[in-house]
């Protein structure tokens, strides 16, 4: 009678050891995936406070531009009311979405003070008007590159996140698309200002 050979080990585990396998390649894969999604959600919220950075450039200037437009065009009341209602409400605003919509209420009534000022020649005139105006449109000028920026990172994350099997995996986590900064139909149109 010869001699049986036990089969190794591996060979009477090898169904046990390709699962556990597998279950850490997925772990693996899913911590990865986890990670990259929540780097890509805070990279949208830093970005965010980059816009706002410029939001609050914008707003620091936005007194001196009203102040200069008030001493020649003082039965422009109403504008000046707006965009001080504008800034409270961005003040008061708590969420990205909220902030993004007070300003773009602030760029509304901003534009509808700037074609009152170009109707007065006086203030075309003056140097420090004309600094201000400098100023804002480079920080106009920021802002789009910022908005831009934040949303680049937005379809990225939102992108992943809608992906099969990344899809299955952020909805497992609670992970949610991030919003768009879009400009509403109503901001789009050039204001008009009648005398």
């Amino acid at each position: 009678m010869e001699p049986t050979t036990q089969p190794s080990f591996f060979a009477r585990h090898k169904t046990g050891i390709i699962i556990v396998l597998i279950i850490v390649v997925l772990a693996f894969w899913g911590v990865s995936k986890y990670n990259s999604l929540v780097t890509q959600s805070e990279a949208i919220t830093a970005q965010w406070s980059q816009v706002e950075n410029q939001y609050q450039r914008r707003f620091d200037l936005i007194p001196n531009i009203v102040n200069t437009v008030k001493g020649v065009a003082a039965q422009e009341q109403t504008v000046f009311g707006d965009i001080a209602d504008a800034r409270t409400r961005y003040a008061g605003a708590t969420t990205a979405d909220a902030k993004a919509e007070a300003a773009t209420q602030v760029e509304s009534a901003l534009g509808r003070l700037l074609v009152i000022a170009e109707n007065y020649p006086v203030l075309q005139s003056s140097q420090a008007y004309r600094d201000l105006i400098v100023s804002l449109e480079g920080t106009e000028n920021r802002i789009s590159v910022e908005r831009m920026k934040y949303n680049q990172l937005v379809q990225t994350y939102d992108t992943a996140i809608k992906r099969f099997p990344t899809s299955v995996f952020a909805a497992l986590f609670g992970m949610e698309a991030h919003a768009y900064f879009d400009v509403p139909e109503a901001n789009q149109k050039n204001p008009t200002v009648e005398f």
